[in-house]
């Protein structure tokens, strides 16, 4: 007899054989062609540009926490909207605290919407791409000493 924590522990141990049964599998049979756009670093579909190491605008960071703004709404709506559609609910209570939950979902989404508003007025929400600037170290240092540090350390 299995406990409940015996029970857990099949499962976990059968996740993980199905993982690395189907891993194993998948590689056996992939195709293995490498070529040199396989293996670029991938920058949202974009050919990388400069160091790594960069500095990021901060629209990034802005647009992701609007992101997750609107995604916790959407949380936070859906159960409101099934408890409010619930017939049987609403005969119960007769409709009296319908206007109640509905002010006060749209009390919700006037803040939310105020936000999206005070976002976009402030531009948060446009997006330019930067120029990246390729640092040309040729022209700032002369030919004959350039070409003589590369003798140096090669």
């Amino acid at each position: 007899m299995l406990s409940d924590f015996g029970y857990i522990l099949l499962f976990i141990l059968g996740g993980l054989m199905f993982f690395s049964i189907s891993m194993f599998v998948a590689f056996l049979i992939r195709p293995q062609r490498p070529n040199e756009e396989k293996q670029t670093t991938y920058e949202c579909g974009e050919d990388p540009v400069g160091n790594a190491w960069g500095r990021f605008n901060v629209r990034f960071y802005v647009i992701a926490l609007i992101f997750i703004l609107f995604d916790v709404e959407i949380a936070f709506m859906f159960p409101w909207a099934v408890i409010f559609a619930d017939n049987q609910l609403v005969q119960e209570t007769q409709g009296t605290w319908l206007w109640f939950v509905f002010g006060e979902m749209l009390l919700f989404i006037s803040i939310l919407l105020i936000g999206l508003i005070y976002a976009w007025q402030k531009g948060f929400l446009n997006w330019d791409k930067p120029i990246a600037k390729v640092p040309d170290f040729k022209s700032k240092v002369p030919n004959d000493l350039y070409e003589k540090l590369n003798k140096e350390y090669s």
